[in-house]
């Protein structure tokens, strides 16, 4: 009887095919890892940079949502300020300093343009580890003018005008703070007063007038500059408290 010859591999052809096996596998496995890092670092610039976008939004439409609110001061009801025998005048509810600012608002965090109003209180505080300064904001709920009062602790001479001014109370940062913009180089509020009619309106970094501003500018800075990705700039916002009904209702 003849011998059949059979077919099959040899140990090193075995040898030979998991080894390009195992090569093709680490391949595809670097390849995968090096696609998800991109992934993950173009995701973490597109929050980040929706995150600075997002936050000057969200301070660009709380500023424009300012009222006009009016409150008796409950910190002096009769102020030696104004004589023994005078009650202390309602104040507007806006408080204007280079690094601070309180105003009531119809823009809240949670529900936008549909919740209720809020006192807002807008702090620049140091940063995380004394590096730079963040922007935080903080929401009370608004009950009316009388409860709105008691942030009025009395009134004093402005050290720069030398106006009688309201003064209020010190803002604070907490847990529920909301932390609006992060590492920056410096954050400042100033204020647009209404000039004469012949010169043009001028930037007061206080506000010591009894009456209100006409746009509020906040000047930022990042701490640690990158062109590639968006970073915070300073945001100028009108405020437009009176509208003309002719222009609103015209045909």
């Amino acid at each position: 009887m003849r011998n059949r010859p059979q077919s099959g591999v040899t140990l090193i052809e075995v040898l030979v095919a998991v080894t390009l096996l195992s090569l093709l596998s680490v391949a595809m496995l670097f390849a995968m890892r090096i696609g998800m890092n991109t992934f993950a670092k173009t995701n973490d610039k597109l929050m980040l940079d929706r995150r600075v976008g997002g936050a000057q939004k969200i301070l660009t439409e709380e500023i424009e949502g300012l009222m006009p609110v009016t409150a008796p001061c409950a910190g002096i009801p009769q102020s030696a300020a104004f004589g023994p025998s005078m009650a202390a005048p309602p104040i507007n509810l806006f408080q204007g300093q280079p690094a601070a600012m309180r105003l009531v608002s119809t823009f809240s965090l949670q529900l936008g343009w549909r919740g209720a109003p809020q006192i807002l209180e807008l702090a620049v505080i140091p940063g995380d580890q004394d590096r730079g300064v963040r922007l935080v904001v903080n929401e009370i709920p608004y009950t009316g003018a009388a409860s709105a009062g008691n942030l009025c602790v009395g009134f004093a001479p402005d050290p720069v005008t030398g106006i009688t001014a309201p003064q209020f109370a010190p803002l604070h940062a907490g847990p529920q703070s909301f932390v609006l913009a992060d590492r920056l180089a410096f954050c400042r509020f100033s204020y647009l007063m209404p000039g004469p009619p012949e010169a043009p309106p001028d930037w007061a970094p206080d506000w010591a007038i009894a009456t209100w501003p006409r746009g509020v500018r906040v000047e930022m800075a990042p701490l640690d500059a990158n062109p590639a990705r968006v970073q915070p700039t300073t945001v100028i916002v009108p405020i437009r408290l009176s509208r003309d009904p002719k222009a609103i209702y015209a045909d």
